[in-house]
C-alpha cells in the first residue's frame, strides 16, 4: 500500500501544481487522508479467501499436474497421435526381426553388418542401422554361466581321474606283490620280462575297459531318466544325449589312463628275480 500511496500523492501533486496555494493546501490536506481511509474501508479476511478456492485433487493427480508443468512439450499433431497410440507404417520408429533359428539370426546379423559397412564407406552415416541383438545378449550371458559350470565340472572330473589312476596303480602294485610265485613260474617256463610286463599291462587295460563301460552304461541310464523327467515337466525332448562316438572315446581314455597307471607296477613285476619269486611262498 505504501507504493500506491506514493503514486497517488505524486499524481495529485502533479495535477494541482497550477492551483492557488490556499486551495492547494486544502486539497492536499483533504486528499492526504484518502489512502488511509481507502485502506480502512477495504479489508480482506484470509480464512474466507482460502475457503473460496478449493482444489479437488488427490495425490496422484497433483503429481501428474506437477510432472506436466515441469516437462512441457510442444503439442503437435504427431505428438498427440503418438500419445494416443497411432503409428504410421511408412515411418516406423523401430522394426523387430524374429528369425526361425540361430542360423537365420546369424544371416540377418551379417546382412546388417555388410549394409552398415557399405553406408559408412559411401559417407552416408545417417543411413546406418542401429540394432540390438537381444537373443545374442541373452545367449552370451547363458553361455558364460554354462562355461563357468563346465570349467568347475571339468576340474572335479580331472581330480577324479587322477585319484582313480592312482588307485589303479596301487591295486596293480598290490597284485604284483601277491603274485610273486606266479611271476616266478612264468619266468621259469621261459617268459621274458617283456611278457610279464605285457600280462600286467593287459590286466590294467581290461580294468580300464570295464570301468569305462560301466561309466557309459550308468551315464546312458541317468540320461534316459533325466530326459523323461524334463519332458514331463517342460516338454523338451532329449535334453541329455551321449553320442556313440563320444562313448567310444571315453572308453579309450579310460583304458589309456589305466595303462599309464599300470606301467610302474608291471615294470616292477618284470624286474622280479624268478628264483626269489618262487621262494616267496
Amino acid at each position: 500500500m505504501s507504493e500506491v500511496q506514493a503514486q497517488i500523492q505524486t499524481q495529485i501533486g502533479a495535477a494541482m501544481g497550477s492551483l492557488p496555494s490556499q486551495i492547494q493546501k486544502e486539497m492536499e490536506s483533504a486528499l492526504s487522508g484518502l489512502p488511509s481511509q481507502m485502506q480502512e474501508a477495504l479489508s480482506i479476511d484470509p480464512e474466507v479467501l482460502t475457503s473460496a478456492f478449493k482444489v479437488d485433487f488427490d495425490e496422484k493427480e497433483i503429481l501428474e499436474l506437477m510432472s506436466a508443468l515441469m516437462n512441457q512439450t510442444e503439442n503437435t499433431a504427431d505428438s498427440i497421435l503418438a500419445s494416443l497410440g497411432y503409428a504410421d507404417p511408412l515411418s516406423p520408429s523401430q522394426i523387430g526381426f524374429y528369425p526361425l533359428n540361430f542360423k537365420s539370426k546369424v544371416e540377418v546379423e551379417n546382412f546388417l553388418e555388410e549394409y552398415n559397412t557399405l553406408m559408412e564407406e559411401n559417407g552416408e552415416e545417417n543411413k546406418v542401422i542401429s540394432y540390438t541383438d537381444i537373443v545374442g545378449l541373452m545367449m552370451s550371458s547363458v553361455t558364460d554361466i554354462v562355461d563357468t559350470i563346465s570349467y568347475a565340472l571339468i576340474a572335479f572330473v580331472a581330480i577324479s581321474l587322477i585319484v582313480s589312476s592312482i588307485m589303479i596303480g596301487v591295486i596293480t602294485y598290490i597284485s604284483v606283490l601277491e603274485r610273486k610265485k606266479e611271476i616266478g613260474i612264468l619266468r621259469a617256463l621261459g617268459a621274458s620280462k617283456r611278457d610279464v610286463r605285457r600280462v600286467f599291462n593287459a590286466e590294467t587295460m581290461i580294468i580300464g575297459f570295464v570301468a569305462g563301460g560301466l561309466g557309459i552304461a550308468i551315464t546312458v541310464l541317468i540320461s534316459a531318466v533325466a530326459n523323461i523327467i524334463v519332458y514331463n515337466q517342460l516338454g523338451i525332448a532329449n535334453i541329455a544325449q551321449l553320442p556313440v562316438t563320444n562313448a567310444f572315446v571315453l572308453i579309450g581314455i579310460s583304458m589309456f589312463l589305466a595303462f599309464i597307471s599300470g606301467l610302474f607296477p608291471s615294470s616292477a613285476a618284470a624286474r622280479k628275480d624268478p628264483v626269489e619269486a618262487l621262494r616267496s611262498e
